[in-house]
């Protein structure tokens, strides 16, 4: 092969070694070479490839030059890149005709592009990393007035922003690839083989066709004590030891020990505040609390109930679960108590971007996320005080991006003086969701325990008049 021009590779100037970026020049000019010689050879690396990737000023230029044409559905040859160059001033940068000639020599043929496209690309991405190394030492050794919290997210964010520079991949799915999928997923559903993960509640499952799926996000919201940690909790744990599948709950509201004594409570069925004072219970109730316990270990539910988590500290929590432990549901409670990674933008904008990266991570991680979140004091000036989609607080990406919307409606505690009948009743009300069927769902919060069941029997029919009519 014709070498184009000298390689650059690690050199020694007066007993000094220089640090010399990662890059392949032999792909590069390969990759070069063999698109100037045949120019379908594009449809095997305009997936891998940007401009940006490659190391060399004039092989910067000459790619670009290349796409141009090639994208403009022109020839991409020596003579019409040279002319492209020259008709933009940047002729000369390169090498001028002679250096493309040799670009064009340098490989006898495309057959072996999409690997030395690889290559660029992997080097790309070394480069990067060293670069984000570079500025988060830096910023180490000079934090100024930076925190080292918000140090240590910068530092997470540089480095996932490289792998979200990824290019896009060729994943088109023709017709035939598409229907037989459709054909063996039905089958999988008749056999009941399915992806979905049951939420424990029979009713709540059927309006979502089975359960919840991965790569969804469900939110779950409500005004504060209507029991929408309890739904959440009690998914939870119905998912992980009745469906045996790992479940992470980030507890940004409650610590770790309140989060373990509402399991403990609605495992063993003993009420919540005798287990915070123990000395309530009778002989039974501590063996039932101790059975209880005994299951809860086999459990493979994980909590953190670090608070005001970021995006970024979502996705590296999640990520470091997934990979030691496995995880199929994500219980974030709640997205009201997260932060954006840009602490100057407005609250709105700070919540789309955690709404849209809860979204993402669920399809990156394929599991489940249930996400809590409050509503505003709209909905406590509505006769009934039914929550609606408008009342989601703060954020209309929530409601965007969700896959699901469960709402947690409780008349009695609305209205306390509605007769004992209704204490126990609560409405989910699924205000939306994509794969299934709207509408409102009768269940059995038991408040002792903090634990949702499915509703049995009539629902409640006295009745308490309103200012603006019937609750």
């Amino acid at each position: 092969m014709n070498e184009p021009f000298e390689p650059i590779g690690e050199a020694l100037y007066e007993g000094v070694q220089l640090r010399v970026p990662p890059h392949s020049v032999e792909s590069e000019s390969s990759v070069l070479g063999a698109l100037l010689l045949d120019n379908s050879a594009w449809d095997r690396v305009g997936d891998v490839l940007t401009v940006e990737d490659f190391y060399r000023h004039e092989h910067r230029l000459t790619y670009s030059a290349i796409a141009s044409l090639v994208n403009a559905s022109k020839q991409a040859d020596v003579v019409t890149v040279f002319e492209h160059l020259q008709r933009h001033g940047k002729a000369g940068e390169v090498g001028g005709l002679l250096y493309l000639n040799q670009l064009a020599q340098y490989v006898p043929s495309a057959a072996n592009i999409r690997r030395f496209a690889e290559i660029v690309r992997e080097k790309a991405i070394l480069r990067r990393l060293v670069a984000a190394s570079d500025e988060i030492a830096t910023r180490a050794f000079n934090p100024g007035d930076v925190s080292v919290a918000e140090m240590l997210d910068q530092a997470q964010q540089a480095i996932f922003a490289i792998g979200d520079q990824g290019a896009p991949r060729d994943d088109w799915q023709d017709s035939e690839a598409g229907v037989t999928q459709v054909l063996d997923d039905i089958q999988a559903r008749h056999d009941g083989d399915d992806d979905f993960t049951p939420t424990g509640l029979k009713d709540l499952d059927d309006k979502l066709n089975g359960g919840v799926r991965p790569g969804n996000v469900v939110v779950i919201a409500a005004r504060p004590s209507m029991g929408k940690t309890a739904l959440a909790l009690t998914i939870a744990e119905h998912v992980a030891t009745n469906e045996g599948l790992p479940v992470g709950v980030l507890s940004m509201e409650m610590p770790k020990a309140e989060v373990q004594n509402r399991r403990v409570s609605m495992r063993s069925g003993v009420p919540f505040h005798k287990i915070l004072r123990p000395e309530r219970m009778n002989d039974i109730e501590w063996s039932q609390m101790a059975a209880g316990v005994e299951t809860l270990t086999r459990v493979p539910l994980y909590v953190s109930d670090q608070t005001a988590l970021t995006i970024n500290q979502v996705r590296a929590k999640a990520r470091a679960l997934k990979r030691r432990h496995g995880l199929r549901l994500l219980v974030v409670d709640y997205i009201g108590l997260m932060e954006g990674t840009d602490k100057k933008a407005n609250r709105a904008t700070q919540l789309g971007e955690v709404s849209r990266g809860l979204k993402a991570l669920a399809k990156e991680l394929d599991m489940s996320i249930l996400l809590l979140a409050q509503l505003n004091r709209e909905v406590e000036k509505r006769p009934g005080m039914r929550p609606i989609l408008a009342d989601l607080r703060e954020c209309g990406d929530i409601e965007q991006d969700a896959d699901v919307i469960v709402f947690v409606h409780r008349p009695f505690h609305v209205k306390p003086d509605l007769g004992e009948e209704w204490k126990h009743y609560a409405e989910l009300i699924v205000g939306k969701n994509r794969s299934g069927t709207c509408g409102l769902i009768d269940a059995h919060f038991a408040g002792a325990t903090m634990r949702f069941f499915d509703w049995s029997g009539d629902k409640p029919t006295s009745m308490v008049r309103t200012k603006g009519g019937d609750l």
